[in-house]
């Protein structure tokens, strides 16, 4: 980097003085030097070679504008760079209407070739190879080429630097400006005020004039080394930047600018230009190896692996006899990166019989041609490489026996990777713990389990926070069958203070781990002790499903925090309001910047925001308190301690697991709790565990009190199974219970309006008018405790389930015609509300698909009979013997069958035959009926235990108890009590 120029002495204002003086001298040019000129450049461009930006104040321009103020609305960087836009494009344009020219003029030539005569053909000929052995002309401007300077503008410059060297400088800086404004093209004035400014501190305003003299001078590399030398003091990188190109144009053979801007580029993280830069440095000196490493390095790092491979392969085929094994070691290691491992050896072999034939090849070589035939499969030939690895010089090739024992692990060969590990027990400078774990690991992987437990116990002795070595090692405990020292390994120990002191400060102990405590839940599980596995992995699950639901709500906001956007906006840090180029264009890629722009934006609307809230504030004569901090932190996503428990199909089943422990243990709502949480969060990849946990939660509704919460899964199971009678009984259940709840309330409603005297809804006539207003005002009563009722917390949620219920139960009924659950049902529900004639209709619908169902045969015969005990209905005995008709059909498909003979006896007592009602009760306590199993869900696991009382399937105690009451009735007290003697008394 340039340094700063130095303050100029008397001997620098006379050679200043001098210079002047020999440019007036040298100014008397001949007249056709201007058109040589330009002639000169005309040539210049059509050769297409680099020229280098000469800044020109042109126009009216007023230099001083630049630096004082921004007179023009524009930037002061984008006026000069539209002004270098404009001349080269001038320049271009006028090159192509040249050339187009030349081409026109060749054609009309050639047309006119046939129409002339065999002189004129020689004549252009002639003409041809006159002007093309014309001798090229010198380029760049011509000494005399400048134009005069004025003796008026001689005198002030050189009066100017008079005064600056003795220190006037007010005086300096007013005749410097009027040099400026008489001739504002000239460099040296501007490098002078840069001087006198940089004198009195303001070194922002002497960068500026800096920046304008290095334009008028562009190949001056001093000034451009000053300005990056200042640029950086200042900061702005993008500047920095574009001083260091301008530089380097000015002087392509400084190789610590080309360095200085590849390192820039890698601060910027711009990692491709950083390589094409060091490649530039490479193309400049081919021996920089330093250079060469570098450009390799940078391309691999943006990914452009391939580049580094020709970068390499180029300079190893250029330079066939410098014996450099550093590059054929990153050729080689880079080839071992993308597995291409015969290239890497062929390129170990060419450099051995070129560099290494009289010798051997130098240690890293071989350890990496070695693991190259490792990852080949000549396990032999790498052996071979890797002898000149000794356990005596363990300690100086640590390293390199670390890399081939990983590479033998990693591959599978754990035998030889146990003997390079082995090579460096007890050396020193190497951490035996992550020593032992390797070995140890190793050994498991051998299947050597006692030794691969021993060397775990070595690393858990001095690493007990090591959470994967634990869980590692009490698997092998397990499979040794050493299960209570597992456990004993994996439990809190029983003074958790006392090792706090010996290990590194954490944020949960080990023992709290879900990794520590699944292990050890699966272990209580295996051995059946369902307590102790609930107990380890509940609280573990349930909080990873808490914080997996809370997670799927936390949403990054759109609006972001001011701190966010005050770093995106530091991209554009280049901007500065009293810098000459403040208008540079920041260096960063093109996404960063658009970010940088919107969230400068942003910035702006809030302070405007700000602004008017202060205003509004003031003027309401309110305290106005600024606050800058940021409006709200950025939501985090917790980590739960199970990460994996939604995404591994071990741990699905863990989940299903606890449900299962839990309605074991009777704890239904913690299940149900589970059970709802991970249905919620889990995706359609476990299918079966997911129907797994449906049916549990159907299971569980089934057997609670409350069924409210397992309505869904019951209705999943009879939509996915509609055939199903056990699934269609455990929803009718369900259904059961939310019906019976809201039949409690109309109950009450009922007996309410009994209790008023009166449940018609027009009071009698004999009734006196007080009367008739209690009643009403006890009937508005009623109608406000049915409100209070309905906006109960269960209520509502009744009354929907209900609702759901019959939408349900139609939509089953239109998909299967066939499917007589739903009828049953429909009747069942009917005769609850005593409509038994619509009931019978119902049962006699489900009779027509199955006639010779016993239970359908049943429920049809109980309506008709319950209908034939009506008022209304006139042909009762033919409604009786109908509805016999078809207990007897029930009696006949099931012949001898306790249960039918059972209801037979209980329809005669129903309708008064009590002889016939005894004659069937005596055969049901003659017959003895064995118990049957309870029909099981689909999908149902017959884990949930199910322990009913033997006998739970025979009717004698309810034939008994119906037959002492007809015995009771009739005055037979003594036969009735010997008969609930002999079958209800334990």
């Amino acid at each position: 980097m340039a340094e700063e120029l130095p303050k100029t002495t008397d001997f620098e204002v006379a050679s200043v003085a001098e210079r002047y003086g020999e440019e007036e001298e040298e100014e008397d040019i001949e007249e056709g030097g201007e058109e040589e000129e330009e002639e000169e450049e005309e040539e210049d461009v059509e050769d297409g070679e680099e020229r280098l930006y000469t800044l020109q104040f042109e126009g009216g321009m007023n230099p001083l504008d630049f630096v004082e103020n921004d007179a023009s609305g524009a930037l002061p960087y984008q006026q000069f760079e539209r002004l270098e836009y404009e001349a080269l494009a001038e320049r271009k344009r006028k090159a192509l209407k040249d050339r187009r020219g030349d081409i026109s003029a060749k054609k009309s030539k050639q047309e006119d070739v046939f129409g002339a005569s065999i002189d004129e053909i020689m004549e252009l000929m002639e003409l041809g190879l006159r002007r093309k052995s014309r001798k090229r002309k010198k380029r760049g401007r011509r000494k005399g080429s400048k134009k005069k300077l004025s003796p008026e503008v001689t005198k002030k410059l050189g009066d100017a630097t008079l005064h600056y060297a003795s220190g006037r400088y007010d005086e300096a800086i007013g005749l410097l400006r009027e040099v400026v404004l008489l001739s504002p093209n000239l460099p040296d004035p501007y490098h002078t005020l840069g001087l006198i400014y940089n004198a009195l501190g303001d070194r922002k305003k002497a960068l500026n004039f800096y920046m304008i003299a290095a334009h008028l001078s562009p190949k001056d590399p001093s000034l451009w080394k000053l300005l990056v030398t200042r640029s950086i003091e200042h900061g702005n990188t993008g500047q920095v930047m574009y001083c260091l190109s301008k530089a380097i144009t000015a002087d392509p053979q400084d190789m610590s600018l080309r360095v200085d801007r590849a390192l820039l580029y890698i601060k910027l993280g711009d990692y491709q230009k950083a390589a094409e830069s060091y490649e530039q440095i490479l193309g400049l000196n081919p021996e920089n190896i330093e250079a060469l490493t570098k450009a390799v390095e940078m391309h691999h790092k943006s990914g452009h692996v391939e580049r580094a491979i020709k970068v390499l392969e180029d300079y190893i085929r250029d330079h066939p006899n410098i014996a450099d094994l550093s590059v054929v070691n990153l050729l080689a290691s880079i080839y071992m990166e993308i597995n291409a491992y015969s290239k890497a050896i062929e390129q170990i072999e060419h450099a051995k019989s070129a560099y290494c034939t009289d010798e051997d090849l130098p240690l890293f070589l071989a350890v990496n041609a070695g693991i190259c035939h490792v990852h080949l499969n000549n396990m032999e030939k790498a052996e071979a490489f890797f002898m000149c690895l000794q356990r005596e010089k363990a300690e100086e090739q640590g390293n390199l026996i670390t890399k081939v024992a990983d590479s033998c692990m990693k591959l599978g060969y754990y035998e030889s990777a146990l003997k390079f590990y082995l090579m460096l027990e007890g050396a020193a400078g190497y951490d035996n713990v992550f020593l032992h774990l390797k070995v140890a690991q190793c050994y498991a992987s051998k299947k050597e389990t006692s030794k691969a437990i021993s060397f775990f116990h070595k690393v858990l002795s001095t690493m007990e926070d090591d959470v994967d070595a634990r869980v590692t090692l009490a698997s092998l405990l397990v499979e040794e069958g050493k299960e209570d020292e597992a456990i004993m390994l994996l439990s809190p120990p029983k003074d958790p203070g006392a090792t706090d002191n010996n290990t590194p400060m954490r944020s949960d102990p080990w023992w709290l781990d879900g990794r520590i405590r699944m292990k050890l839940a699966q272990i209580y599980h295996a051995r059946g002790m369902l307590e102790a596995f609930v107990d380890a992995i509940f609280s573990c699950i349930h909080e990873t499903l808490f914080i997996e639901h809370i997670n799927q709500k936390v949403k990054i906001p759109r609006k972001l925090p001011r701190r966010v956007l005050f770093e995106r906006v530091k991209v554009l840090d280049d901007h500065q309001a009293d810098n000459v180029f403040r208008g540079f264009r920041p260096i960063a890629t093109a996404s960063d910047l658009l970010k940088a722009a919107r969230a400068k934006r942003s910035l702006q609307k809030m302070a405007a925001v700000r602004e008017e809230r202060k205003a509004a504030a003031l003027a309401a004569g309110l305290d106005w308190r600024s606050d800058d901090s940021d409006e709200e932190p950025l939501p985090k996503r917790r980590q739960p301690p199970l990460p994996k428990l939604l995404k591994d199909e071990e741990h699905i089943q863990l989940i299903l697991n606890l449900c299962k422990a839990l309605a074991s243990l009777r704890r239904y709502w913690e299940a149900l709790q589970i059970i709802n949480n991970t249905l919620k969060l889990a995706d359609n990849t476990f299918f079966v565990e997911k129907e797994g946990l449906r049916s549990l939660g159907a299971q569980i509704a089934y057997n609670t009190t409350d069924p409210n919460h397992g309505y869904d899964y019951v209705r999943h199971i009879v939509r996915e199974h509609p055939y199903s009678l056990a699934a269609w009984n455990c929803y009718y259940k369900v259904v059961s219970r939310l019906e019976n709840r809201l039949s409690k309330h109309a109950k009450l409603l009922h007996s309410s309006m009994r209790r008023a005297g009166h449940t018609d809804r027009n009071p009698p006539m004999n009734i006196s008018e007080n009367q008739q207003t209690m009643i009403q005002q006890h009937e508005a009563a009623v109608k406000e405790y049915l409100q209070a009722y309905r906006v109960q917390q269960d209520g509502p949620k009744v009354e929907s389930r209900l609702s759901k219920h019959g939408k349900f139960l139609h939509n089953m009924r239109i998909q299967h015609t066939d499917c007589v659950p739903p009828m049953i049902i429909a009747g069942h529900q009917l005769s609850m509300i005593s409509q038994h004639q619509a009931a019978a209709k119902e049962y006699l619908e489900a009779y027509k698909v199955q006639p010779d169902n016993p239970f359908i045969n049943l429920c049809a015969g109980t309506a008709l009979i319950n209908l034939a005990l009506g008022f209304r209905l006139q042909n009762k005995h033919q409604c009786v013997v109908q509805g016999l008709a078809f207990l007897y059909n029930c009696l006949r498909i099931c012949p001898n069958s306790q249960e039918a003979l059972y209801n037979i006896a209980r329809a005669y007592q129903q309708v008064g035959l009590v002889t016939l009602a005894v004659m069937y009760y005596e055969k049901v306590l003659a017959i003895h009926q064995r118990d049957y199993p309870i029909p099981k869900l689909p999908n149902e696991d017959c884990s949930l235990p199910e322990n009913p009382k033997p006998g739970y399937s025979d009717l004698h105690m309810e034939a008994a108890y119906n037959l002492h009451l007809i015995y009771k009735k009739s005055g037979a007290f003594d036969l009735a009590r010997q008969v609930l003697k002999d079958y209800c008394t334990p």
